[in-house]
C-alpha cells in the first residue's frame, strides 16, 4: 500500500479538497475552502496546513462566532451541497463557535468545525485556556459542543482521522442528520506527521440521492387525500432544499390544495399565486390561521413543526384532522401522530400527483383561497404605504426595499420584530429570495450571514435588514466584506433597544422592562435616563462601509438607489417608530407569571390560562 507522509492537520486539508457531492448529475466540490483565526491552538497545525494549500481558500473573519454563521449561510443558499470548515485556536477561540454550532444544527445545515484542542500528551498541563476538571483529564471545553454537534470526535492519534473524517463527511452530506460536525484537534496532534494511505486522499463523490416513498404508505397517503375536503399545505424549508418547488406548485394547482409557507420554507411558493395564502403559525396570516384552524388534512412538507408553525399547538383546531408528512428526516415525518413519508419532497409531489389525477378540491374551496390571499395582498400594501411621517414605520421600510429590490434578490434577517413582519409582509418571488434564521434566532446572525448568502450567489443584490441591537452585538463582519471587495447592503433599523421583545413584554404585562436603550437615572438609579448617544452611522463608516442616513420614506428610496450602484458593503441607517407594530393574528405560548404585584401582569395571566386551553396534543 502507498502512503504519504504529512502532519495531521496537511492530512485533513487534503482530505478535504477531494470531497465532492453529486445530485441529479451534478457534481462540485463540497467544501468552498476554510474559515480561520490562528490562536496558539491551531496555528502550528491547521493554520500551516491551509498556508501550504493555497488552493484551498482560506478566509479571515473577525469573530469565530460569526464564521460559522457565514459558514451557514452559505450552505443554505447552496442546497446544502457545499459548505465551509472553519477553523479556531483553543479556548474562548472554539466555544466562541458553540453558538453558531446550534444555528446550524438546529437549522439543518452542514458545516465542519476544526477547533484546537489541549495536548494530547498532557505533560504540559495546565495549558493556557485549559478548563481544569477535578473528575477527569479528559474534559476540555471542546466537549460543550457535543449537545451541538450532529458528530463529535476528538483526534487523539494522527491515524484516528482515518477513520473519523469518513463519518464526518458520512453525517455532513446526509441530508436527514446534517449539521454541525466538530473535530477537536489537540495542538500537539496537528503537527504531528503520520505514514497516511494515499487511498485516503483519493477524490470521493458522495451521492445526494432522491428516496422514493414506500408504496404502501403513499397508497394511504392517495386515500387521505381523496377524502379531504379541507387539505392544507404547510411547506417547510425541505421543499426548497430539495430543489422541489416547482413540483409543488405543479401538485397544487393540480389539486387545488392551498398552501402557507413556515420561515425556512417562505419563497416555496410565489406571493401572489392564488394558492398561496402566505405566511404560517404565530407570524401568519389570517387566511392561513382559519383554514389551518378548520382543516381536515395537514400535509406537511419538509417541516420540522417548531412552535412558531404551529402557533404553540393552537393552530389545528378540526378535531378530526390528520396529517400527512413529507420528510426526508424519519424524525421529523413522525411528528404530530402523520403519516410518515419518508423521502425527498420532490418525487413524492410527483408521485403524489400522478396517483391523484382526477382528485380537485371543490370550487367554493378554491374562491375562498383566491379571496384570502387578496385581501392579504391589499393589507400588505397598505402596511406599505402607511404615511407614518419620522420616524417612519418597520413596514415601509420593508414595502421600499421589497420594490427597489428584483425578485432574485434576497432579503436577510434573524431576529427581533424583523423576522414576524418580513414572514408576513415580504413579497417572496424566488425561492432563494427570502432568507431568514429563525430556527435559532440568532441576534447577530444577520451581516455575517448576507455575506455567506452573497458568496454563494453574487449575482444576487444582498439586503440584510438588521435591528441596532442585533448590529451592536456583530456587526464587525463589514470589515470581512470590505477585506474581501463583497459588496452586501446593511439596512440597520434604529429602535433604540430591543423593540421585539418590548412589544412582548407589554403584551406580558411587564410595560417592555429592560428593552430601551436608556442610561442610568441617578434619580431612580434605573434604566430609564436619557437614550443613548450611538452614532451608528460613525461606526459602520469606521468599519470602512459606505454609508447613507435616511429617515423617511422618499430618503429611503433615493438610499436605495444609491445603493445599488455602489461597488462596496453599504450601510443604510434609518429610526424607526418601535411602537408602529404590524399586528398579530394567532398565538405564541409565552409563560405569564401566575402571582405578581402588578395588576396589568395579573390580568394577561387570567387571558393566558384562557388561550392555553387551546392547545393540543395530536396522538
Amino acid at each position: 500500500m502507498s502512503t504519504i507522509r504529512l502532519t495531521t492537520a496537511q492530512a485533513i486539508i487534503r482530505f478535504l479538497q477531494n470531497q465532492y457531492v453529486e445530485r441529479d448529475g451534478r457534481k462540485n466540490p463540497f467544501f468552498a475552502g476554510c474559515w480561520g483565526i490562528f490562536g496558539h491552538g491551531n496555528i502550528a497545525g491547521i493554520g500551516q496546513a491551509l498556508q501550504q494549500n493555497p488552493d484551498f481558500r482560506y478566509f479571515q473573519s473577525r469573530n469565530e462566532q460569526a464564521m460559522v454563521h457565514t459558514a451557514a449561510a452559505y450552505a443554505k443558499v447552496k442546497n446544502r451541497l457545499q459548505t465551509f470548515a472553519c477553523t479556531s485556536s483553543i479556548g474562548p477561540g472554539a466555544t466562541n463557535m458553540v453558538t453558531a454550532a446550534a444555528g446550524a444544527t438546529i437549522n439543518r445545515l452542514p458545516v465542519l468545525l476544526l477547533p484546537g484542542d489541549l495536548f494530547a500528551r498532557r505533560n504540559v498541563a495546565p495549558v493556557l485556556q485549559q478548563l481544569e476538571m477535578p473528575s477527569s483529564q479528559d474534559i476540555s471545553v471542546n466537549d460543550a459542543f457535543k449537545p451541538v454537534s450532529r458528530y463529535w470526535d476528538r483526534i487523539n492519534r494522527p491515524e484516528q482521522i482515518i477513520y473519523a473524517l469518513p463519518e464526518a463527511m458520512r453525517v455532513l452530506t446526509s441530508q436527514a442528520d446534517t449539521g454541525a460536525v466538530t473535530l477537536a484537534l489537540p495542538q500537539d496532534v496537528q503537527a504531528e506527521a503520520f505514514d497516511y494511505p494515499e487511498e485516503l486522499f483519493a477524490r470521493r463523490v458522495w451521492l445526494i440521492p432522491r428516496p422514493r416513498p414506500d408504496i404502501t404508505l403513499l397508497q394511504r397517503a392517495v386515500k387521505l387525500i381523496k377524502s379531504s375536503k379541507k387539505p392544507l399545505i404547510i411547506a417547510g424549508g425541505g421543499v426548497i432544499y430539495a430543489e422541489a418547488t416547482e413540483a409543488l406548485k405543479k401538485f397544487a394547482e393540480q389539486t387545488g390544495i392551498p398552501v402557507a409557507e413556515t420561515q425556512a420554507g417562505k419563497g416555496a411558493i410565489s406571493y401572489d399565486h392564488p394558492l398561496a395564502l402566505g405566511a404560517m403559525g404565530a407570524t401568519g396570516t389570517p387566511g392561513a390561521f382559519e383554514l389551518a384552524r378548520d382543516a381536515d388534512l395537514i400535509i406537511g412538507i419538509g417541516t420540522r413543526y417548531s412552535d412558531f408553525t404551529t402557533a404553540s399547538k393552537t393552530a389545528f383546531q378540526n378535531p378530526g384532522v390528520k396529517f400527512i408528512n413529507i420528510n426526508i428526516a424519519e424524525f421529523d415525518a413522525f411528528k404530530q401522530a402523520a403519516l410518515p413519508l419518508v423521502a425527498d419532497a420532490l418525487v413524492t409531489l410527483e408521485e403524489l400527483g400522478i396517483a391523484l389525477q382526477g382528485y380537485r378540491t371543490d370550487e367554493g374551496y378554491q374562491a375562498r383561497i383566491a379571496k384570502f390571499n387578496q385581501a392579504w395582498d391589499a393589507i400588505v400594501e397598505k402596511a406599505y404605504n402607511l404615511d407614518h411621517g419620522v420616524p417612519i414605520s418597520q413596514s415601509e421600510v420593508i414595502g421600499v426595499i421589497n420594490e427597489r429590490s428584483r425578485p432574485q434578490d434576497v432579503v436577510v434577517g434573524a431576529a427581533g420584530s424583523l423576522p414576524g413582519d418580513l414572514h408576513k409582509l415580504w413579497r417572496t418571488r424566488d425561492p432563494k429570495g427570502y432568507h431568514l434564521e429563525y430556527g435559532y434566532s440568532c441576534m447577530g446572525y444577520e451581516i455575517a450571514g448576507g455575506l455567506g448568502v452573497k458568496m454563494a450567489d453574487p449575482d444576487r443584490e444582498v439586503y440584510i435588514m438588521v435591528g441596532d441591537g442585533s448590529y451592536l452585538m456583530l456587526s464587525q463582519e463589514i470589515v470581512t466584506a470590505v477585506q474581501e471587495g463583497i459588496k452586501i447592503n446593511i439596512i440597520l433599523l434604529n429602535n433604540h433597544g430591543y423593540a421585539s421583545i418590548g412589544s412582548l413584554s407589554e403584551a406580558l404585562g411587564s410595560g417592555g422592562f429592560g428593552t430601551r436603550y436608556l442610561s442610568r437615572n441617578a434619580a431612580t438609579d434605573q434604566l430609564d435616563g436619557q437614550r443613548l448617544p450611538v452614532d451608528f452611522a460613525a461606526n459602520a463608516r469606521s468599519l470602512g462601509a459606505h454609508v447613507i442616513e435616511a429617515s423617511d420614506k422618499a430618503s429611503l428610496e433615493s438610499a436605495i438607489k444609491e445603493a445599488k450602484k455602489q461597488t462596496q458593503t453599504t450601510v443604510i441607517v434609518i429610526e424607526t417608530d418601535r411602537e408602529e407594530r404590524v399586528p398579530g393574528y394567532s398565538w405564541w405560548d409565552v409563560p405569564i407569571a401566575e402571582i405578581s404585584t402588578k395588576e396589568s401582569v395579573l390580568e394577561k395571566y387570567a387571558a393566558y390560562e384562557k388561550a392555553i386551553k387551546k392547545e393540543r396534543h395530536h396522538l
